[in-house]
Protein backbone atom coordinates (compact mmCIF):
# COMPACT_ATOMS: atom_id res chain seq x y z
CA UNK A 1 0.00 0.00 0.00
CA UNK A 2 0.91 3.29 -0.64
CA UNK A 3 2.43 4.96 2.40
CA UNK A 4 2.53 8.84 1.30
CA UNK A 5 -0.58 10.86 2.89
CA UNK A 6 -0.86 12.93 -0.40
CA UNK A 7 -1.46 9.89 -2.58
CA UNK A 8 -3.18 7.90 -0.27
CA UNK A 9 -6.72 8.37 -1.43
CA UNK A 10 -5.68 7.96 -4.99
CA UNK A 11 -4.48 4.95 -4.13
CA UNK A 12 -8.25 3.46 -3.08
CA UNK A 13 -9.30 5.25 -6.12
CA UNK A 14 -6.92 3.10 -8.78
CA UNK A 15 -7.66 0.22 -6.71
CA UNK A 16 -11.33 0.52 -7.18
CA UNK A 17 -10.88 1.07 -10.88
CA UNK A 18 -8.63 -1.70 -11.62
CA UNK A 19 -10.47 -4.78 -9.30
CA UNK A 20 -14.43 -3.45 -9.36
CA UNK A 21 -17.13 -3.39 -11.85
CA UNK A 22 -17.26 -0.09 -13.26
CA UNK A 23 -21.18 0.50 -12.40
CA UNK A 24 -20.75 3.64 -10.37
CA UNK A 25 -19.20 6.87 -10.88
CA UNK A 26 -18.50 8.65 -7.21
CA UNK A 27 -17.64 11.57 -6.48
CA UNK A 28 -13.78 11.14 -6.19
CA UNK A 29 -13.48 11.52 -2.24
CA UNK A 30 -12.60 7.92 -0.18
CA UNK A 31 -14.01 8.00 3.09
CA UNK A 32 -12.68 6.32 6.09
CA UNK A 33 -15.18 7.36 9.09
CA UNK A 34 -18.42 9.10 9.72
CA UNK A 35 -20.27 10.50 13.41
CA UNK A 36 -23.56 12.10 13.32
CA UNK A 37 -23.51 14.04 10.52
CA UNK A 38 -20.05 14.11 9.33
CA UNK A 39 -17.79 12.19 7.44
CA UNK A 40 -14.13 11.69 7.01
CA UNK A 41 -11.84 11.07 4.36
CA UNK A 42 -8.82 9.02 4.29
CA UNK A 43 -6.47 12.18 4.75
CA UNK A 44 -8.64 13.25 7.74
CA UNK A 45 -10.44 15.95 5.95
CA UNK A 46 -14.34 16.35 7.58
CA UNK A 47 -17.24 16.89 5.52
CA UNK A 48 -20.74 17.23 6.08
CA UNK A 49 -22.85 14.65 4.42
CA UNK A 50 -25.53 15.93 2.56
CA UNK A 51 -26.31 12.99 0.79
CA UNK A 52 -26.92 10.14 3.94
CA UNK A 53 -26.40 7.15 1.62
CA UNK A 54 -29.36 8.27 -0.27
CA UNK A 55 -31.46 9.07 2.50
CA UNK A 56 -30.06 5.39 4.52
CA UNK A 57 -28.29 7.46 7.28
CA UNK A 58 -31.39 9.52 8.33
CA UNK A 59 -30.37 8.85 12.07
CA UNK A 60 -26.71 9.94 11.29
CA UNK A 61 -23.69 8.12 10.96
CA UNK A 62 -22.60 5.32 13.70
CA UNK A 63 -25.58 6.42 16.19
CA UNK A 64 -24.12 5.10 19.41
CA UNK A 65 -27.83 3.52 20.12
CA UNK A 66 -27.61 1.82 17.33
CA UNK A 67 -24.48 0.30 17.23
CA UNK A 68 -24.43 -0.65 20.68
CA UNK A 69 -27.79 -2.44 19.72
CA UNK A 70 -25.54 -4.41 16.65
CA UNK A 71 -22.71 -5.15 18.97
CA UNK A 72 -24.61 -6.79 21.49
CA UNK A 73 -26.84 -8.82 19.08
CA UNK A 74 -23.81 -9.91 16.75
CA UNK A 75 -21.99 -11.54 19.95
CA UNK A 76 -25.51 -13.64 20.82
CA UNK A 77 -26.55 -15.01 17.41
CA UNK A 78 -26.50 -13.40 13.93
CA UNK A 79 -28.18 -15.66 11.44
CA UNK A 80 -30.61 -19.03 11.66
CA UNK A 81 -32.50 -18.71 8.36
CA UNK A 82 -35.84 -18.75 8.40
CA UNK A 83 -35.51 -22.82 8.55
CA UNK A 84 -36.49 -21.82 12.42
CA UNK A 85 -37.50 -19.66 14.38
CA UNK A 86 -35.88 -17.14 16.31
CA UNK A 87 -36.32 -14.71 19.34
CA UNK A 88 -36.00 -11.29 17.99
CA UNK A 89 -38.56 -11.65 14.74
CA UNK A 90 -41.45 -11.81 16.58
CA UNK A 91 -40.80 -8.97 18.63
CA UNK A 92 -39.85 -6.63 15.77
CA UNK A 93 -43.04 -7.67 13.48
CA UNK A 94 -45.41 -6.74 16.60
CA UNK A 95 -43.16 -3.45 16.76
CA UNK A 96 -43.23 -2.38 13.06
CA UNK A 97 -46.85 -3.40 12.15
CA UNK A 98 -48.27 -1.59 15.14
CA UNK A 99 -45.86 1.59 14.36
CA UNK A 100 -46.34 1.70 10.80
CA UNK A 101 -50.56 0.72 11.23
CA UNK A 102 -50.82 -2.67 9.41
CA UNK A 103 -51.68 -6.12 10.13
CA UNK A 104 -48.69 -7.88 8.42
CA UNK A 105 -44.84 -7.84 8.07
CA UNK A 106 -42.18 -9.68 5.47
CA UNK A 107 -38.90 -8.86 6.32
CA UNK A 108 -36.43 -9.25 3.57
CA UNK A 109 -33.25 -7.27 2.98
CA UNK A 110 -32.48 -4.74 0.19
CA UNK A 111 -34.73 -2.10 -1.50
CA UNK A 112 -34.97 -3.66 -4.72
CA UNK A 113 -36.23 -6.95 -2.68
CA UNK A 114 -38.93 -5.26 -1.11
CA UNK A 115 -39.96 -3.93 -4.54
CA UNK A 116 -40.03 -7.34 -6.18
CA UNK A 117 -41.94 -8.81 -3.17
CA UNK A 118 -44.44 -5.94 -3.39
CA UNK A 119 -44.83 -7.09 -6.95
CA UNK A 120 -45.21 -10.57 -6.27
CA UNK A 121 -47.83 -9.96 -3.76
CA UNK A 122 -49.62 -7.67 -5.24
CA UNK A 123 -49.80 -10.29 -8.69
CA UNK A 124 -51.24 -13.11 -6.55
CA UNK A 125 -53.74 -11.13 -4.93
CA UNK A 126 -55.05 -10.06 -8.55
CA UNK A 127 -55.38 -13.93 -9.48
CA UNK A 128 -57.14 -14.84 -6.48
CA UNK A 129 -59.17 -11.85 -4.95
CA UNK A 130 -59.95 -9.58 -8.26
CA UNK A 131 -60.33 -12.60 -10.68
CA UNK A 132 -57.57 -11.24 -12.93
CA UNK A 133 -56.63 -14.70 -15.29
CA UNK A 134 -53.47 -16.06 -14.89
CA UNK A 135 -50.71 -14.34 -16.40
CA UNK A 136 -52.70 -11.24 -17.07
CA UNK A 137 -51.87 -9.26 -14.52
CA UNK A 138 -50.74 -5.27 -14.56
CA UNK A 139 -49.18 -3.03 -13.00
CA UNK A 140 -49.25 0.80 -13.25
CA UNK A 141 -45.89 2.96 -12.79
CA UNK A 142 -44.73 6.27 -13.29
CA UNK A 143 -42.43 7.96 -16.30
CA UNK A 144 -39.04 8.35 -14.73
CA UNK A 145 -39.11 5.99 -11.80
CA UNK A 146 -36.35 4.46 -9.50
CA UNK A 147 -37.48 1.36 -7.73
CA UNK A 148 -33.85 -0.56 -7.79
CA UNK A 149 -31.99 -2.77 -10.80
CA UNK A 150 -33.11 -5.95 -10.54
CA UNK A 151 -34.58 -7.24 -14.20
CA UNK A 152 -38.09 -6.97 -13.55
CA UNK A 153 -37.34 -3.44 -11.93
CA UNK A 154 -35.69 -2.10 -14.84
CA UNK A 155 -38.18 -3.70 -17.47
CA UNK A 156 -40.21 -1.01 -16.50
CA UNK A 157 -37.58 2.12 -16.02
CA UNK A 158 -37.74 4.55 -18.48
CA UNK A 159 -34.09 5.36 -18.46
CA UNK A 160 -32.24 4.09 -21.07
CA UNK A 161 -28.86 3.53 -19.32
CA UNK A 162 -31.09 1.33 -16.81
CA UNK A 163 -32.56 -0.98 -19.27
CA UNK A 164 -31.38 -0.78 -22.39
CA UNK A 165 -28.86 -3.53 -23.61
CA UNK A 166 -30.71 -5.83 -20.32
CA UNK A 167 -33.46 -7.24 -22.08
CA UNK A 168 -35.59 -9.05 -22.59
CA UNK A 169 -37.55 -7.52 -20.15
CA UNK A 170 -40.39 -8.67 -18.52
CA UNK A 171 -43.82 -7.53 -19.79
CA UNK A 172 -47.08 -6.61 -17.00
CA UNK A 173 -46.66 -3.14 -16.86
CA UNK A 174 -48.79 0.33 -17.75
CA UNK A 175 -46.60 3.48 -17.88
CA UNK A 176 -48.10 6.60 -17.37
CA UNK A 177 -46.60 10.34 -16.08
CA UNK A 178 -46.33 11.38 -12.97
CA UNK A 179 -48.32 13.39 -11.16
CA UNK A 180 -51.16 13.00 -13.75
CA UNK A 181 -54.74 11.73 -11.49
CA UNK A 182 -56.07 12.07 -15.37
CA UNK A 183 -53.79 9.91 -16.86
CA UNK A 184 -53.79 7.02 -14.22
CA UNK A 185 -58.26 7.15 -14.33
CA UNK A 186 -57.57 6.81 -17.96
CA UNK A 187 -54.86 3.54 -17.14
CA UNK A 188 -57.07 2.38 -15.04
CA UNK A 189 -60.34 2.03 -16.99
CA UNK A 190 -58.01 0.75 -19.96
CA UNK A 191 -56.69 -1.92 -18.14
CA UNK A 192 -59.17 -4.37 -16.17
CA UNK A 193 -56.85 -6.64 -15.38
CA UNK A 194 -54.72 -3.59 -13.09
CA UNK A 195 -53.81 -5.00 -9.61
CA UNK A 196 -51.80 -2.27 -8.14
CA UNK A 197 -49.98 0.81 -8.95
CA UNK A 198 -46.59 1.49 -7.79
CA UNK A 199 -45.62 4.58 -6.73
CA UNK A 200 -43.02 6.78 -5.14
CA UNK A 201 -44.41 9.74 -3.26
CA UNK A 202 -41.63 12.13 -4.56
CA UNK A 203 -39.37 10.79 -6.85
CA UNK A 204 -36.46 10.71 -5.58
CA UNK A 205 -33.44 9.73 -8.01
CA UNK A 206 -35.64 12.12 -10.75
CA UNK A 207 -34.71 15.08 -8.87
CA UNK A 208 -36.82 14.81 -5.85
CA UNK A 209 -39.86 15.85 -8.04
CA UNK A 210 -42.20 16.89 -5.51
CA UNK A 211 -46.01 16.05 -6.65
CA UNK A 212 -49.35 18.20 -6.30
CA UNK A 213 -50.41 17.97 -2.66
CA UNK A 214 -53.79 16.21 -4.35
CA UNK A 215 -51.32 13.31 -6.04
CA UNK A 216 -51.23 10.60 -3.50
CA UNK A 217 -54.44 11.05 -2.30
CA UNK A 218 -56.35 10.88 -5.68
CA UNK A 219 -54.38 7.89 -6.22
CA UNK A 220 -55.95 6.45 -3.11
CA UNK A 221 -59.26 7.20 -4.09
CA UNK A 222 -58.84 6.05 -7.89
CA UNK A 223 -57.57 2.99 -6.55
CA UNK A 224 -60.23 2.20 -4.13
CA UNK A 225 -62.91 3.08 -7.13
CA UNK A 226 -61.19 0.27 -9.38
CA UNK A 227 -60.03 -2.30 -7.24
CA UNK A 228 -56.38 -1.80 -7.46
CA UNK A 229 -53.61 -1.76 -4.43
CA UNK A 230 -51.17 1.18 -4.03
CA UNK A 231 -48.30 0.24 -3.03
CA UNK A 232 -46.35 2.86 -1.72
CA UNK A 233 -42.37 2.68 -2.07
CA UNK A 234 -40.83 4.63 0.91
CA UNK A 235 -37.34 3.13 0.64
CA UNK A 236 -36.13 6.81 0.58
CA UNK A 237 -38.96 8.76 1.51
CA UNK A 238 -39.81 6.99 4.62
CA UNK A 239 -38.39 6.98 8.40
CA UNK A 240 -38.54 10.84 9.31
CA UNK A 241 -37.13 12.02 5.55
CA UNK A 242 -39.72 13.99 4.77
CA UNK A 243 -40.97 15.24 8.23
CA UNK A 244 -43.31 12.89 8.91
CA UNK A 245 -42.74 9.08 9.70
CA UNK A 246 -43.80 8.31 6.23
CA UNK A 247 -44.34 10.91 2.65
CA UNK A 248 -47.51 9.41 2.61
CA UNK A 249 -48.30 11.09 5.52
CA UNK A 250 -48.43 14.38 4.63
CA UNK A 251 -48.36 17.17 7.36
CA UNK A 252 -49.49 14.99 10.33
CA UNK A 253 -46.69 15.68 13.35
CA UNK A 254 -47.80 12.61 15.11
CA UNK A 255 -45.05 9.98 15.99
CA UNK A 256 -46.27 6.98 14.62
CA UNK A 257 -49.78 6.14 12.67
CA UNK A 258 -51.70 4.93 16.22
CA UNK A 259 -52.27 8.40 16.25
CA UNK A 260 -52.56 9.77 12.70
CA UNK A 261 -54.60 12.57 11.97
CA UNK A 262 -56.72 11.40 9.13
CA UNK A 263 -57.11 13.87 7.14
CA UNK A 264 -53.52 14.27 6.34
CA UNK A 265 -52.93 10.28 6.61
CA UNK A 266 -53.17 8.70 3.21
CA UNK A 267 -52.85 4.58 3.65
CA UNK A 268 -51.67 2.60 1.36
CA UNK A 269 -52.85 -0.95 0.58
CA UNK A 270 -48.92 -2.15 0.63
CA UNK A 271 -46.11 -0.28 2.34
CA UNK A 272 -42.23 -0.77 1.60
CA UNK A 273 -39.38 0.40 3.43
CA UNK A 274 -35.81 0.32 3.25
CA UNK A 275 -32.46 2.08 3.50
CA UNK A 276 -33.35 3.98 6.82
CA UNK A 277 -34.89 1.04 8.49
CA UNK A 278 -31.42 0.04 10.36
CA UNK A 279 -30.08 3.73 10.29
CA UNK A 280 -27.58 2.55 7.30
CA UNK A 281 -25.78 -0.20 9.29
CA UNK A 282 -27.09 -3.30 7.97
CA UNK A 283 -29.37 -4.24 4.78
CA UNK A 284 -33.11 -4.42 5.69
CA UNK A 285 -36.34 -4.10 3.96
CA UNK A 286 -39.82 -5.18 5.11
CA UNK A 287 -43.18 -5.16 3.19
CA UNK A 288 -46.09 -4.01 5.10
CA UNK A 289 -49.72 -4.71 4.34
CA UNK A 290 -52.52 -6.31 5.84
CA UNK A 291 -54.01 -9.82 6.02
CA UNK A 292 -56.52 -10.02 3.52
CA UNK A 293 -53.52 -8.96 0.92
CA UNK A 294 -50.23 -11.06 2.49
CA UNK A 295 -52.32 -13.70 3.20
CA UNK A 296 -51.98 -15.09 -0.40
CA UNK A 297 -48.22 -16.02 0.23
CA UNK A 298 -47.62 -19.09 1.18
CA UNK A 299 -44.94 -21.46 2.86
CA UNK A 300 -42.29 -21.47 0.14
CA UNK A 301 -43.49 -18.80 -2.34
CA UNK A 302 -41.16 -16.33 -1.12
CA UNK A 303 -38.51 -15.28 1.13
CA UNK A 304 -34.87 -14.97 1.86
CA UNK A 305 -31.80 -16.72 4.03
CA UNK A 306 -31.47 -13.57 5.52
CA UNK A 307 -34.32 -12.08 5.14
CA UNK A 308 -35.86 -11.54 9.21
CA UNK A 309 -32.10 -12.61 10.36
CA UNK A 310 -31.86 -11.52 14.55
CA UNK A 311 -29.15 -9.30 13.86
CA UNK A 312 -31.25 -7.28 11.10
CA UNK A 313 -34.13 -6.74 12.97
CA UNK A 314 -32.76 -5.83 16.28
CA UNK A 315 -31.24 -3.31 14.39
CA UNK A 316 -34.21 -2.21 12.61
CA UNK A 317 -36.33 -2.00 15.96
CA UNK A 318 -33.67 0.22 17.47
CA UNK A 319 -32.89 2.24 14.19
CA UNK A 320 -37.25 3.26 14.40
CA UNK A 321 -37.70 3.92 18.17
CA UNK A 322 -34.44 6.81 17.43
CA UNK A 323 -36.14 8.02 14.93
CA UNK A 324 -39.47 8.22 16.59
CA UNK A 325 -37.54 8.98 20.35
CA UNK A 326 -35.83 11.80 19.14
CA UNK A 327 -38.40 13.04 17.67
CA UNK A 328 -35.85 13.55 14.10
CA UNK A 329 -39.22 13.65 11.83
CA UNK A 330 -40.11 16.87 13.43
CA UNK A 331 -36.32 18.04 12.69
CA UNK A 332 -36.60 17.43 9.11
CA UNK A 333 -40.08 19.40 8.66
CA UNK A 334 -38.11 22.11 10.81
CA UNK A 335 -35.01 22.13 9.17
CA UNK A 336 -36.29 22.08 5.73
CA UNK A 337 -38.49 24.88 5.76
CA UNK A 338 -35.51 26.62 6.55
CA UNK A 339 -33.29 25.43 4.01
CA UNK A 340 -35.81 25.93 1.10
CA UNK A 341 -36.57 29.42 2.55
CA UNK A 342 -32.91 30.35 2.55
CA UNK A 343 -32.49 29.22 -1.16
CA UNK A 344 -35.44 30.86 -2.23
CA UNK A 345 -34.18 33.92 -1.21
CA UNK A 346 -30.42 33.27 -3.11
CA UNK A 347 -32.53 32.30 -6.04
CA UNK A 348 -34.12 35.45 -6.02
CA UNK A 349 -30.76 37.09 -7.69
CA UNK A 350 -29.09 33.83 -8.64
CA UNK A 351 -28.26 33.37 -12.82
CA UNK A 352 -27.06 29.66 -11.58
CA UNK A 353 -30.19 28.00 -10.13
CA UNK A 354 -33.55 28.21 -10.92
CA UNK A 355 -35.39 25.92 -8.25
CA UNK A 356 -35.61 24.52 -5.47
CA UNK A 357 -37.68 22.03 -4.23
CA UNK A 358 -38.73 18.89 -1.90
CA UNK A 359 -40.43 17.97 1.32
CA UNK A 360 -38.31 17.95 4.90
CA UNK A 361 -34.85 17.33 4.40
CA UNK A 362 -35.43 15.98 1.05
CA UNK A 363 -34.53 18.52 -1.01
CA UNK A 364 -32.60 19.34 -4.66
CA UNK A 365 -31.63 22.82 -6.51
CA UNK A 366 -32.36 22.86 -10.72
CA UNK A 367 -29.23 24.08 -12.34
CA UNK A 368 -28.89 26.48 -15.21
CA UNK A 369 -27.99 24.08 -17.53
CA UNK A 370 -28.76 21.26 -19.69
CA UNK A 371 -28.82 18.02 -17.85
CA UNK A 372 -26.04 16.35 -20.63
CA UNK A 373 -23.79 19.61 -18.87
CA UNK A 374 -20.64 19.00 -16.60
CA UNK A 375 -22.20 22.32 -14.17
CA UNK A 376 -23.95 20.54 -11.43
CA UNK A 377 -20.74 17.41 -11.20
CA UNK A 378 -18.16 20.49 -11.03
CA UNK A 379 -20.37 22.59 -8.46
CA UNK A 380 -19.94 19.08 -6.48
CA UNK A 381 -16.54 18.59 -7.04
CA UNK A 382 -15.88 22.14 -5.54
CA UNK A 383 -18.11 21.46 -2.49
CA UNK A 384 -16.42 18.64 -1.38
CA UNK A 385 -13.50 20.99 -1.83
CA UNK A 386 -15.70 23.43 0.62
CA UNK A 387 -16.18 20.98 3.28
CA UNK A 388 -19.93 19.59 2.10
CA UNK A 389 -20.90 15.92 -0.14
CA UNK A 390 -23.84 15.97 -2.47
CA UNK A 391 -23.85 14.59 -5.39
CA UNK A 392 -25.55 15.67 -8.46
CA UNK A 393 -28.70 13.59 -10.36
CA UNK A 394 -29.77 13.21 -13.58
CA UNK A 395 -26.87 15.59 -15.08
CA UNK A 396 -28.25 19.51 -13.84
CA UNK A 397 -30.46 18.79 -10.34
CA UNK A 398 -28.26 18.36 -7.37
CA UNK A 399 -30.04 16.91 -4.34
CA UNK A 400 -28.98 17.81 -0.67
CA UNK A 401 -30.56 15.14 2.23
CA UNK A 402 -28.22 15.13 5.41
CA UNK A 403 -28.88 12.90 8.08
CA UNK A 404 -31.92 14.36 10.04
CA UNK A 405 -30.25 14.55 13.03
CA UNK A 406 -28.69 17.64 12.34
CA UNK A 407 -29.06 20.90 14.37
CA UNK A 408 -30.32 24.55 13.18
CA UNK A 409 -26.72 26.09 13.43
CA UNK A 410 -24.96 23.23 11.16
CA UNK A 411 -27.72 23.65 8.92
CA UNK A 412 -26.82 27.71 8.50
CA UNK A 413 -23.39 26.37 8.55
CA UNK A 414 -24.19 24.54 5.17
CA UNK A 415 -26.11 26.99 3.67
CA UNK A 416 -23.53 29.07 4.01
CA UNK A 417 -20.75 26.76 2.52
CA UNK A 418 -23.71 25.85 -0.71
CA UNK A 419 -24.60 29.64 -1.12
CA UNK A 420 -20.57 30.41 -1.36
CA UNK A 421 -20.06 27.67 -3.38
CA UNK A 422 -22.64 28.49 -5.97
CA UNK A 423 -21.61 31.86 -6.06
CA UNK A 424 -18.07 30.89 -7.40
CA UNK A 425 -20.35 29.24 -10.58
CA UNK A 426 -22.41 32.95 -11.07
CA UNK A 427 -22.17 34.33 -14.29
Amino acid sequence: MATSQASLAQYYLDQEKQYGAHDYNPLPVVLAKGEGVFLWDVEGKQYYDFLSAYSAVNQGHCHPEIIKTLKEQAETLTLTSRAFHNNKLGDYMEFTTKFFGFERLLPMNTGAEGVETAIKISRKWGYLHKGVLENEAKIIVCNNNFHGRTTTIISFSTDPGSKNHFGPHTPGFVHIPYNDLDALKAALEANPTVVGFLVEPIQGEAGVYTPNTDFIRGARALCSQYNALLIADEIQTGIGRTGSILAVCGDCSCQNHCERQEDTYIRPDLLILGKALSGGTYPVSAVLCDSAIMDVIQPGQHGSTFGGNPLGVTIAQKALEVVRDEKLMLNARRLGKIFRAEMEKYIATSSIVTKVRGRGLLNAIVINDTPDSKTAWNICLRLRDNGLLAKPTHGNIIRFAPPLVMTEEQLHDCISIIQKTLAEFEG
